[in-house]
């Protein structure tokens, strides 16, 4: 899809929606930040893990837990078994980081779905392309992480569609393309942006288990509370950041646990390869704003 469809797609989803910001669910989205609130539908059966060991202070040989390939058309596809976890990192690319990140994925057989800022693919587009390169999900996160909901519609429109381009700009120059998976910056949405995004085929990726990795803590102490509040669920999709030096030092931790508890990451592709490979709303409108 291009950027201006998506636009385009949006404002048409305003005038449908009657200047009405209510979500197509029944539930009542907040227009503030969320974090531990805001959860999806991704879990089947809760399985009943406990912790019964803490962390082991050496990691042991890495091993492939890397799970099936998930194809999605819209969020309501990515429904986990128990056991399953989904591994996305918001925010990068980021030069020194997100390099250790693939690496570490690597040697566990991981893939995982990064969710980057346009700002940061702009600034790094040959990290960002080596992330789609080794099999990782690419998809858009705005350009530059600002809270949506307290934009205009247009303004917030308008970022959305500029963090999209700058990110498939990147990857272009790889010969890459971007994956229709958006999330929100700091979880916090309205309606009508959801509603917009849904409609035009994107695929809104909410967090099950969100794992605080920018709170200032070590990273073990990252690794037992993302381990605890998984455990407490059975399954779901994991919130980290490639942006922070003590995420890049978590995830063996956290992988090689993974790995001794019987988790498998899932990995999580478009239904339709190509770039947003879908029909779209599209409409004229006159100089009044009326559709044609």
């Amino acid at each position: 899809m291009l950027p201006s469809r998506l636009l385009l797609c949006l404002l048409v989803s305003g005038i449908m929606l009657g200047g009405c910001a209510k979500p197509v669910s029944p539930q009542r989205l907040t227009a503030t930040p969320v974090v531990d609130t805001l959860k999806t539908s991704a879990i089947a059966v809760p399985a009943v893990l406990k912790m019964e060991q803490p962390l082991p202070s050496e990691i042991f040989a890495p091993r492939n837990i890397g799970g099936r390939t998930l194809p999605v058309s819209t969020t309501a596809d990515i429904i986990l078994k128990p056991g399953e976890v989904v591994l996305t990192f918001d925010d990068g690319p980021r030069a020194g980081k997100t390099e250790t990140i693939l690496s570490t994925l690597s040697d566990y057989g991981v893939k995982a779905t990064f969710l980057m800022l346009g700002s940061s693919a702009e600034a790094n587009p040959r990290l960002a392309q080596r992330v789609a390169i080794a099999g990782h999900t690419v998809g858009s996160h705005t350009y530059g992480h600002v809270n949506l909901a307290g934009l205009t519609r247009q303004e917030a429109i308008e970022e959305i569609v500029k963090g999209e381009e700058a990110v498939s700009a990147a990857l272009a120059g790889g010969g890459q393309k971007l994956s229709p998976f958006f999330r929100f910056p700091y979880l916090s949405q309205t309606g009508f942006l959801r509603t917009g995004l849904i409609q035009s085929g994107a695929v809104v990726l909410d967090v099950d288990i969100d794992s605080k990795d920018y709170f200032k803590d070590t990273p073990a102490a990252v690794a037992t509370r993302t381990l605890s509040r998984l455990e407490a669920r059975g399954s779901g999709i994991i919130l980290f950041h490639d942006i922070h030096q003590r995420t890049v030092d978590m995830l063996p931790i956290f992988l090689d646990q993974l790995a001794r508890r019987g988790y498998s990451v899932v990995r999580l592709v478009p239904r339709d390869t190509s770039i947003f490979g879908r029909d779209l709303i599209t409409a004229g409108f006159a100089a009044d704003g009326t559709v044609l």
